[in-house]
């Protein structure tokens, strides 16, 4: 059986191998014949292959008969929006978000600008097996080519509009770092239209091989301009992706701000005056949970990458989140990095308050992140597989509850956990845990290490590179101090 083209985020991989303009043009008309009319946004990224592979999508569009709006360079945030904007009935977005440059991908908007769910995905594909000829429009029902180069404007008159605050208490000096990416004309100009005069930005042109970092906004890749920020004198630095549906944060004092953080900020903010839902994925961390349960909220939990999904079971959910991703339906229901950006100096300027002293009323607890990247995906399969049977039977003796809904989380009694999946869109395993002290997450550290090593020597697997971040509080592990602020 061929491995399914569709991951955890579109179809996505190194150019020519994986992604050509010929996939590109049978996304197009297999889409076309799923919608069977109307029209279809498609938008790009920076990178060099990305017009083409673009254009080819539209052809395919055109050639099944729908109208194709192009939108030209936008974020992703503006592709999906676009979709209701512009009443089109799906979208194409042409980018591979962090991943590196001779990569390239392709996502599938739907209706109200929310990607396309596994089972639609799935349908896809089977339309993209079918006979070309069978699916192609005759010479007077061919769709037509529009343009829809204004829509990122009216995203942008949309989202200030939203979020310029009514009586702005401070004016935070921000810096914003867009990895010469398609936000690099748009978030700049949000935060300014939002009010903040003194802003400094870094790799905000746009340039599809990358030159300022790379396009993934780690805390290693982003240590240097984080650091640069505070000399400037800025409180924080505000950093995408290639493709802004992703942003990190890094603050004085901080440094790199684990995204457990961030998230229990939007989380607390969006609880402070009712309870409600909050959607993570699976890989979300105590600090989050802590501060829904205190704020009388409910904590769903999901997979990796499929926020969207279980946004469209859970209606009355306020906020859907993962690592680095933002949802707030109360926007839109697309993951939106810009949107997310524009929302964290709206309360900052509202409260009143610096981004440390907001982080400072968050619970911290220590925990690790773990990416073993391997030589491909079937490499990876067989490592994960072999992995996921010993870590079934050695660490889940003395858990307290186990989700095997992206991977396996393990829970222990003493609040710390464990998680092991595989990336759906890299060769590479990943391992995340957390606990309620530095000696515990040691141990756990140690142990995961062990583990994937000795796996890894048994299948003569080589592992190419570690990455592996640790997060340790400032001051030592902390309780949430922020349910009466």
């Amino acid at each position: 059986m061929a491995p399914r083209l569709f991951g955890t985020a579109g179809i996505r991989g190194p150019y020519l191998s994986r992604i050509t303009p010929r996939l590109a043009y049978r996304l197009g008309l297999a889409l076309a014949a799923m919608l069977g009319g109307g029209s279809a946004t498609v938008g790009y990224d920076v990178r060099t292959t990305s017009p083409l592979l673009a254009s080819m999508a539209a052809s395919g569009l055109m050639a099944g008969g729908v109208d194709a709006v192009m939108l030209g360079v936008v974020p992703l945030p503006v592709a999906s929006y676009s979709v209701p904007r512009t009443n089109s009935r799906a979208g194409i977005m042409v980018t591979a978000s962090h991943n590196p440059p001779p990569d390239n991908g392709l996502k599938v908007i739907g209706e109200a600008g929310v990607e396309f769910t596994a089972s639609r995905e799935e349908e896809l594909e089977a339309l993209m097996a079918v006979e070309e000829r069978s699916l192609l429009a005759p010479w007077d029902k061919v769709g037509r080519l529009l343009s829809g180069s204004e829509v990122r404007d009216y995203y942008m008159e949309d989202l200030v509009a939203k979020l310029a605050p009514e009586n702005a208490r401070r004016k935070p000096f921000l810096a914003v770092d867009c990895a010469n990416g398609a936000a690099s004309s748009v978030t700049p100009l949000v935060l300014r239209r939002l009010g903040l005069d003194k802003l400094v930005t870094f790799n905000c042109q746009e340039d599809g091989l990358f030159p300022g970092r790379q396009p993934e906004p780690r805390p290693d890749v982003l240590k240097p301009f984080i650091e640069a920020a505070s000399g400037l004198g800025a409180e924080a630095l505000l950093a995408h992706d290639g493709d802004a549906d992703r942003l990190a944060l890094g603050v004085q004092g901080y440094g790199f701000v684990k995204q457990d953080l961030v998230i229990a900020l939007l989380a607390w903010w969006k609880l402070r005056d009712s309870p409600g839902t909050i959607i993570v994925s699976v890989d979300v961390g105590l600090e989050v949970q802590e501060v829904v349960e205190e704020m009388g909220g409910r904590l769903v939990r999901t997979r990796l990458g499929k926020i969207h999904e279980k946004l469209l079971e859970e209606e009355g959910a306020v906020l859907a989140a993962e690592p680095w991703k933002l949802i707030d339906p109360a926007w839109g229901r697309w993951v939106d990095g810009i949107y997310q950006a524009g929302l964290i100096a709206h309360i900052t300027m509202v409260e009143g308050r610096s981004l440390r002293e907001l982080l400072d009323m968050l619970p911290f607890y220590p925990s690790a992140r773990l990416s073993f990247k391997v030589p491909g995906e079937a490499e990876r399969d067989r490592l994960y597989d072999a992995l996921i049977e010993e870590f079934t039977a050695s660490f889940s003796r003395d858990a307290v509850n186990i989700l095997p809904i992206d991977g396996m989380r393990v829970e222990y009694e003493d609040g710390s956990w464990v998680l092991l999946r595989k990336s759906g869109t890299e060769p590479k395993v990943r391992a995340y845990m957390q606990a309620r002290s530095s000696d515990r997450l040691k141990a756990l550290l140690d142990s995961i290490r062990d583990l994937v090593h000795r796996q890894a020597q048994r299948l003569e697997i080589k592992i190419l590179a570690v990455e592996e971040h640790v997060s340790q509080p400032p001051g030592g592990p902390r309780g949430f101090r922020g349910r009466s602020v």
